[in-house]
């Protein structure tokens, strides 16, 4: 464009004004007709400018259209993301995460920061999020049920299985590990038959196993809480009644 106008002023002693306009009908290939090249250089600038503009000017009509698909398609992608997320939630991970924040002796300091409310803004969900990114997790197992929990997710492994074939969870890698975490843990327990008697070294390595999904948990569930009060207020509504980080949290609406 900068080229074709210059270009025109030169050969053509045109105005900035019609050079330009010259320029973008002749890129474009509409050719109106009421202006066009009267001199011999003028001539051999517009074959010149038509064969390396029109391809330049195709391409980025192209490459404009392909992004705003892609836009779309990626908006789309991940509001599906978003369901799968929803069901994992749905399913398993809003109970895992309401008896792993009970067994954690810390939590009782941080608790009350987790109580998503309607008024919550961006900033407070910034906020809470780099809080538990700096959170010293703790998960004390005697105050877990273990054979309820294996009895869990063993019952769940199916869907934990669909979830982690999904294609669409490349794009999320953050929720990908957590679905190998939980998955890891129901392994560990399943392969137990019996937690009695079982060493301390033993114990401990069970512990971390359900640390490590207790931490991405709690920072899959607040982007999940940000997500849901901008896209979906009625489903946030229901996931702010069964808060599991809420001891007294019930589905019950009171006001």
């Amino acid at each position: 464009m900068l080229a074709g106008s210059i270009g025109f002023m030169i050969t053509e002693n045109l105005s900035l004004t019609d050079a330009v306009y010259f320029s973008i009908v002749t890129i474009a290939t509409v050719g109106y007709g009421d202006i066009y090249p009267a001199t011999a250089a003028g001539k051999i600038f517009a074959v010149i400018l038509i064969v390396t503009g029109v391809g330049t000017f195709l391409g980025v009509i192209a490459n404009a259209t392909d992004i705003m698909l892609n836009k779309r398609e990626e908006a789309a992608r991940f509001q599906k993301l978003n369901m799968v997320i929803g069901l994992f939630f749905s399913e398993v991970g809003s109970r895992l995460l309401s008896w792993f924040s009970d067994s954690d002796p810390h939590m009782a300091s941080m608790r009350n920061d987790l109580i998503v409310s309607s008024d919550w803004s961006e900033n407070s969900f910034q906020r809470v999020s780099a809080l538990l990114a700096t959170y010293q997790y703790k998960v004390d197992l005697k105050k877990i049920d273990l054979v309820e929990l294996r009895d869990l997710l063993n019952g769940k492994g199916d869907l934990l299985l669909r979830l982690l074939e999904n294609p669409i969870l490349v794009e999320h890698e953050s929720f990908t590990d957590l679905l190998r975490a939980v998955f890891h843990l129901k392994e560990e327990l399943s392969n137990r038959k019996s937690f009695r008697h079982l060493p301390e070294t033993d114990l401990n390595h069970l512990a971390g196993d359900v640390q490590r999904v207790y931490v991405l948990l709690s920072q899959q569930w607040i982007q999940y809480m940000k997500y849901l009060k901008v896209n979906y207020p009625y489903l946030f509504s229901l996931a702010v009644r069964t808060n599991p980080f809420h001891q007294e949290a019930s589905p019950i609406v009171t006001e």
